[in-house]
């Protein structure tokens, strides 16, 4: 088997690495989503105790 072929796939390579591509996109975005939403709320909190104290 060549390298050519293992790209293609049997012809079906378009689904295959559509497929792939897609799952890693999920893969990082549920690493990086909760991480991002994490630090949104740590600001929020922080500005709210900061509001507070300053009252």
């Amino acid at each position: 088997m060549s390298l050519n072929e293992f790209f293609y796939m049997g012809g079906y390579a378009f689904h295959v690495w559509t497929s792939y591509g897609l799952t890693l996109l999920l893969l990082v975005l549920h690493i990086v989503l909760p991480i991002r939403r994490r630090k949104q709320l740590l600001r929020r909190i922080h500005k709210t105790i900061k509001r507070e104290s300053a009252s």
